[in-house]
């Protein structure tokens, strides 16, 4: 089985998956950090690299989910190739990064990727206000997340809304996370393995 968190910087992912993995006894799995070999070259000229960066992610992120459909094991994966495609790329390509061409063979590429292999049983979306995310960002306090602008977060977000909305073709469980805290709670903690629970087993506590 295949379980999926997706969310936005700072909504509580990793800390979720993290917890289910171990509330269930499922085997976790973070986004790959292998190097990129264009990333340096990319922040040099974003326009020129943006392509063969976005590939790169791509090949990654296939052959993870590749890895994860051989395995006998229950997989929990902290964001998928769905996101890192319809959600990053998408943002990458408006923001003028990837011309329209190149943009629409990266899109066929994917297509053709992931229409040979199976969607997660169950995604998880931790849905998140703005605010809440900065909260989030601020008090885990990492260096390189302090200077990110409200507005790149809140067009993550409309990106993820649209996302899950109206492209993501599987079956889906929202979390609205502001006025939760599950790391801390068990009662909200709770409250997201019971639903869980419901979609995946049919059980209600």
């Amino acid at each position: 089985m295949h379980i999926a968190i997706a969310g936005n910087i700072g909504s509580g992912k990793t800390t979720l998956t993290k917890m289910l993995a171990r509330h269930y006894g499922w085997k976790p799995r973070f986004e790959s950090v292998a190097e990129n070999p264009y990333l340096s070259d990319y922040y040099k000229d974003i326009s020129r690299w943006s392509f063969n960066l976005e590939v790169f992610f791509l090949k990654e992120r296939f052959k993870d989910i590749l890895e994860i459909a051989q395995t006998q094991e229950t997989v929990i994966q902290d964001r998928t190739i769905y996101e890192g495609v319809y959600v990053f790329t998408v943002n990458n390509y408006e923001q003028g990064n990837l011309p329209k061409r190149e943009f629409d063979t990266y899109m066929d590429l994917f297509e053709q990727l992931t229409s040979v292999i199976r969607l997660p049983d169950l995604m998880i979306y931790l849905r998140a206000s703005v605010p809440h995310l900065v909260k989030n960002i601020q008090h885990r306090g990492r260096d390189y997340e302090q200077g990110m602008q409200i507005e790149y977060l809140q067009g993550i977000n409309d990106r993820y809304e649209d996302f899950i909305f109206n492209h993501y073709k599987g079956r889906v469980l929202v979390v609205d996370v502001d006025e939760m805290d599950y790391e801390h709670n068990p009662a909200d903690f709770e409250t997201i393995t019971s639903r869980i629970d419901a979609e995946l087993f049919g059980l209600f506590s």
